[in-house]
């Protein structure tokens, strides 16, 4: 037999030397344990914070130009095509809790609650955020200065600007953070349903009575998602969580 038969084949070289490799898998390996970990906080960076900024900016971009949206007019038609005076009583009642005889006065309560409980970090996050947030729309309505609809007289009539919506902006606000500090408690999905129907009942209102477009109502939302996130992700960092025992010191 010939000594080409019985050569043994050389192997071929390792692509990656073993210490690269090594360091990758190390590298793989830390990753890993750090989406295992903090998973939850880029998801809610990233559906919280990413995808809501991304629709303010394109709101916010449309009507700088004063480019209307072609969905505005026909909602607000259809809204007013349904009016009844039982759908009035009902549409009022939402908008008036849906701002200053509401979620002023709760978000007010909830702070004050919070301090008198030393519950220092919810208390924290829940001033930053509410408070924040008005502020936040007060100035964003003087920068884009967008009149109110005009299509028929409303009942409920208001006179400043219209972008983002205030009520909107507030309710969501006011959502946000009763299902943040709610969600490590067994009362998070009654919090999170009861939450749902009050934000989507005072944004359908404003758009009921004529007094906002639709296009307010989503930027309302979109800004109150991403100032409350933010907020929380700032307030709530590293391995904190609302109620953790022991963590009322800031």
């Amino acid at each position: 037999m010939s000594s080409a038969a019985t050569a043994v084949p050389t192997p071929l070289p390792d692509p990656i030397p073993a210490r690269p490799k090594q360091a990758l898998q190390q590298e793989a390996r830390f990753g890993a344990a750090f989406f295992r970990r903090h998973g939850w906080r880029l998801g809610l960076l990233f559906a919280g914070v990413l995808l809501p900024l991304w629709a303010f900016a394109e709101l916010a971009d449309e009507v700088r130009e004063q480019e209307g949206f072609p969905f505005d007019t026909p909602i607000l038609l259809a809204a007013n095509a349904m009016a009844r005076s039982g759908f009035d009583q009902l549409f009022l009642f939402f908008s008036a809790i849906g701002y200053q005889y509401g979620v002023v006065p709760v978000d007010i309560a909830l702070v004050l609650l919070l301090a008198f409980k030393r519950r220092l970090h919810e208390g924290l996050f829940a001033g930053i955020a509410l408070a924040g947030s008005g502020l936040l729309n007060v100035a964003a309505k003087q920068f884009f200065a967008r009149d109110r609809p005009s299509l028929w007289e409303s009942i409920a009539p208001e006179d400043n600007y219209s972008f983002p919506s205030g009520h909107a902006m507030g309710s969501m606000t006011l959502a946000l953070v009763l299902v943040a500090l709610a969600w490590p408690t067994r009362w998070r999905w009654p919090v999170l349903l009861a939450m749902a129907v009050f934000v989507t009942m005072v944004g359908l209102s404003r758009v009921y009575l004529g007094v906002h477009y639709p296009s307010d109502i989503l930027a309302g939302w979109t800004a109150a998602s991403v100032w409350t996130v933010g907020a929380y992700l700032l307030v709530f960092r590293g391995h904190l969580r609302p109620w953790r025992v022991g963590e009322t010191r800031a």
